[in-house]
C-alpha cells in the first residue's frame, strides 16, 4: 500500500482519497478506520483535579457504591459515564466486561485463571485480581477462544 500526502493551501478541511482498482475487504476496513469518530474522551477526576484518560492506560473499570472507577498505574479516577456508556466508547479498543460491574483491558490482562470450578480469576498487570462472573463466563471463553 503506498501512502501520499499532498499539502494545499487551499484545503481548509482534511481529505482522505482512497484509490483502488476494485473494492477489497481491506479497502472496506481502511475507509471505515478512517471515517469512524474519534472515541470521546475520557475525563478521571481525582481530588480536585481532573486527567484525560487514554483507553491504552486504563487497566479496569468498575462499579463501586454507585460510583465508577477507572484504575490506572498512576492511581483510581472516578468517571462520570456509566458503565454501559464506557462500554459502548470503548467498542473495539481490546476492553470486555466480564460483570455487570466491571470492564477489563485485555491489554492489561497477565493471566486468566481457569482453575476454580464454574469462575474464571482475572490477574492484571497492577497485580489487581479480579473474577468474571458465571454470567460472562461463556463470553469470555469464547473470546478466548477456548
Amino acid at each position: 500500500m503506498e501512502v501520499e500526502i499532498k499539502i494545499d493551501p487551499t484545503c481548509k478541511i482534511p481529505r482522505i482519497v482512497i484509490a483502488a482498482d476494485r473494492i477489497t475487504d481491506d479497502v472496506k476496513a481502511l475507509a471505515e478506520k478512517l471515517s469512524a469518530e474519534d472515541p470521546q474522551s475520557l475525563s478521571g477526576f481525582k481530588d480536585n483535579t481532573v486527567k484525560i484518560l487514554e483507553p491504552e492506560e486504563i487497566i479496569r473499570i468498575y462499579s463501586c457504591g454507585g460510583k465508577i472507577v477507572a484504575v490506572t498505574d498512576s492511581g483510581e479516577f472516578q468517571l462520570r459515564k456509566r458503565l454501559y456508556e464506557l462500554e459502548e466508547i470503548l467498542e473495539g479498543k481490546k476492553f470486555v466486561r466480564i460483570s455487570n460491574s466491571e470492564l477489563v483491558n485485555l491489554k492489561r490482562v497477565k493471566e486468566f485463571d481457569l482453575s476454580a470450578a464454574g469462575t474464571i480469576c482475572v490477574s492484571m498487570s497492577n497485580s489487581d485480581v479480579t473474577y468474571v462472573s458465571r454470567r460472562y463466563v461463556a463470553k469470555i471463553k469464547k473470546i478466548l477462544g477456548i
